[in-house]
C-alpha cells in the first residue's frame, strides 16, 4: 500500500472513531430523578410532569433512547417520606433530581450538595438556603421561583375590588409546607393596611383544622379569604373551594385550578411553565453546564381567572371593568 493511500485510511479511521465518539457520548443514556410533592393519583401534577417530559423531548431527549425517569410522589407534609423518597433517588446515580416545591427540595439538598438539582413552584430559594442569590446559585442547585412576594399586595387589591364589603382579610397556610410564607405575610398586612382591612395570619397545621379555621373566618362579618401558594392547600384544594363557597366566604387563590373548580377568583402564574422551562435546564445540564451558572428565574407572567358563577353565587356584582381585566371568565 502506497504511504499517501495509508495516510488517508488511517486519517479517515481517526476521523470515523471520533464522531462515533462524540455520537455515543450524544446518545449515552441519562438518568433523571423527579421528586414530586404531590401524590401520583393527583391529575393536575400529573400532567405538569408530562410537561417536563415534552420539553425535553422537544430538546432531543428520547425516553428509552438517551433518557430515562425515576419518579416519587407524595412527598410533601411527611419528612420521613420526603428524606427517604429524595435518598432513593440520590442512590440511583442520577444526572440532576427535578423537585417540586419548598419541603422536598430541603430535603434533596440535605442530603446531596453534588448532585445538580433543578427546582419548581419554590417561592424563596435564597431565605430557604437551596441558593447564595438568584442571579448567582452558586452551588448544586438552580430553578424556577413561582411569585414575587409583592404578589399579596395584588390578592389584596383584587379580593377588595371584586368584594368591596369585605374589610377583614384572613392569609391561609400551612407553617410546615409553606417555611417561606413570611415573604407574602409582610407585604400582605402592608396591603391590607392601605386598604384599611384588618389582616390576619391564619395558619392550619392539618387537613382536619380546615373547616374549623374556614367556619371562624366565615362567622366573622364582612370577611374574605387569601389562599397562599402552598402545596398543603394545593392537596385540599376541593375541600377549601367547598368549604369557601358553603359559607360564602369571598376567597382568592393563587393557581387558576382554584378557580377552574369552582373558587371566585386566581392571581397567579402558571405552574406548567415553570415545568417546561425546567426541562430547558435539564438539557443544558445534561450538556455540561453547571446549575451554578444558571440564574435563578422567576415568572414574567401572570393571569387572572374569574369564576362569574360563582361570583354571583356570592350576590357580588362584578364589574365589566373587572372582566375585562380577566384572562379567562368561568361561567
Amino acid at each position: 500500500m502506497r504511504r499517501r493511500e495509508f495516510i488517508t485510511i488511517l486519517g479517515g479511521a481517526i476521523l470515523a472513531g471520533r464522531f462515533e465518539a462524540r455520537a455515543e457520548q450524544t446518545e449515552r443514556m441519562r438518568h433523571i430523578g423527579v421528586l414530586m410533592a404531590h401524590p401520583a393519583s393527583d391529575p393536575e401534577f400529573q400532567e405538569y410532569a408530562d410537561a417536563f417530559r415534552e420539553g425535553l423531548r422537544k430538546l432531543g431527549w428520547m425516553e428509552g433512547r438517551n433518557i430515562s425517569f425515576d419518579f416519587r410522589w407524595g412527598a410533601l407534609d411527611d419528612a420521613e417520606v420526603r428524606s427517604r423518597s429524595a435518598r432513593e433517588l440520590i442512590e440511583l446515580r442520577p444526572d440532576l433530581i427535578l423537585t417540586q416545591n419548598t419541603p422536598p427540595t430541603a430535603s434533596t439538598l440535605q442530603q446531596t450538595r453534588t448532585v445538580p438539582v433543578i427546582f419548581v413552584i419554590v417561592a424563596d430559594p435564597v431565605g430557604s438556603g437551596f441558593v447564595k442569590s438568584l442571579s448567582q446559585p452558586g452551588g448544586n442547585a438552580t430553578g424556577f421561583t413561582i411569585m414575587e412576594p409583592t404578589i399579596a399586595s395584588k390578592w389584596v387589591d383584587l379580593l377588595k375590588e371584586i368584594a368591596p364589603h369585605v374589610s377583614r382579610a384572613a392569609l391561609l397556610f400551612n407553617p410546615a409546607t409553606a417555611p417561606f410564607a413570611d415573604v407574602y405575610i409582610k407585604p400582605f398586612k402592608a396591603a391590607a393596611t392601605s386598604f384599611s382591612l384588618e389582616a390576619i395570619s391564619t395558619p392550619v397545621h392539618d387537613a382536619s383544622e380546615l373547616e374549623s379555621v374556614i367556619v371562624a373566618e366565615a362567622g366573622v362579618p364582612n370577611s374574605g379569604l387569601v389562599v397562599i401558594p402552598d402545596g398543603f392547600l394545593n392537596v385540599h384544594r376541593e375541600t377549601i373551594v367547598s368549604l369557601a363557597a358553603r359559607h360564602k366566604l369571598p376567597t382568592i387563590y393563587p393557581w387558576r385550578f382554584f378557580a377552574e373548580m369552582g373558587g371566585l377568583l386566581s392571581y397567579g402564574s402558571e405552574q406548567r411553565d415553570e415545568f417546561q422551562l425546567a426541562a430547558t435546564y435539564a438539557s443544558r445540564i445534561l450538556k455540561g453546564e453547571k446549575p451554578s451558572d444558571l440564574p435563578v428565574q422567576a415568572p414574567t407572567k401572570y393571569e387572572l381567572v374569574l369564576n362569574l358563577k360563582t361570583a354571583r353565587a356570592l350576590g357580588l356584582h362584578v364589574s365589566e371593568r373587572f372582566q375585562q381585566l380577566a384572562d379567562k371568565i368561568i361561567e
